[in-house]
């Protein structure tokens, strides 16, 4: 590697994975990124023997934690399992043993986090309202207990919704954008959502990797939520995206009957975040634009 600082990521093949790797690349910092499937180096984060190998061999400076199936579906249950709370003790333990100096971050999620319709910080209790929420409940107890026991350098930053062109179709705001594009091309199909007046963020993954280069650059802050704080309905960027393409949404959007959604409102408070100089670049109508542009 060319005596370069070195960083692994874990579960390096989706959107995440691709804009943090841009990062490092821009700051000289050679990037293994590792994933199941795909162009990437192949290696799964479950297997401790082969985590060890990499970390015993490497000894990198950055460890980041981003592999997970990103779904809250209870058939996800032990791949899940296996990717994020087997995936974070391997890395830990194999740190603790050959790489005490290596920096560790580790992905948390919005959705393990008590939601009571108002802002969230990093201070709302868990709640294992999921398969998925309870393998991250886990990997932050472990970051915990290798952060306080022996003292590794153990970040997490809990994410709220964000997307990019590199997002699939199961997210709905993909779904929308995609949909659009094809009636745009003539396609007759009717787009079916559920609740249009469910409130999130829209966030771009570019600018939520970027949060966790400034996290994990102080040692004064090892939690903290990372959003924009600002929430829109999905119903807010179905009609954007439609009246983009010149469309009126009305005539090609079908709400879904006695769906029941998750959550009506999922907003965070970054203040923390924010307090550590780390502010969203892109805006809900600039991510919109972004994507509808791909």
């Amino acid at each position: 590697m060319d005596n370069k600082t070195i960083a692994m990521i874990w579960g390096a093949g989706g959107q995440d994975g691709y804009y943090l790797s841009s990062i490092l690349a821009q700051k000289n910092i050679a990037v293994l990124p590792y994933s199941r499937s795909g162009s990437k180096l192949k290696g799964d984060v479950s297997d401790f023997d082969f985590v060890e190998s990499q970390v015993k061999h490497h000894k990198p400076a950055f460890i980041f934690h981003l592999a997970a199936n990103s779904t809250t579906q209870h058939e996800a249950l032990f791949d899940n399992h296996s990717a994020i709370s087997t995936g974070t003790l391997n890395i830990l333990e194999s740190v603790k043993r050959h790489s005490p100096e290596t920096v560790v971050f580790l992905s948390g999620s919005a959705m393990q986090l008590k939601n009571q319709g108002v802002p969230i910080d990093e201070t709302a209790e868990f709640v294992a309202s999921s398969p998925y929420s309870v393998a991250r409940i886990q990997s932050v107890y472990a970051g915990r207990y290798y952060r306080d026991t022996f003292g590794l350098k153990v970040f997490v930053g809990y994410f709220f919704n964000h997307d990019s062109p590199l997002r699939t179709e199961k997210h709905v705001n993909q779904k929308i954008v995609r949909a659009v594009q094809r009636i745009m091309s003539g396609s007759t199909e009717k787009l079916e959502i559920g609740n249009i007046n469910v409130r999130k963020e829209f966030n771009f993954a570019g600018d939520m990797m970027q949060a966790i280069w400034t996290l994990v650059n102080q040692q004064n802050v090892f939690e903290a939520v990372i959003g924009s704080g600002e929430a829109h309905s999905i119903g807010e960027w179905t009609e954007y995206c439609f009246k983009k393409a010149g469309l009126n949404w009305n005539e090609h959007v079908a709400i879904k009957d006695f769906y029941i959604p998750e959550y009506e409102v999922l907003v965070s408070k970054p203040d923390l975040i924010k307090s550590l100089g780390w502010l969203p670049g892109t805006s809900f109508f600039e991510l919109a634009d972004l994507m509808m542009d791909n």
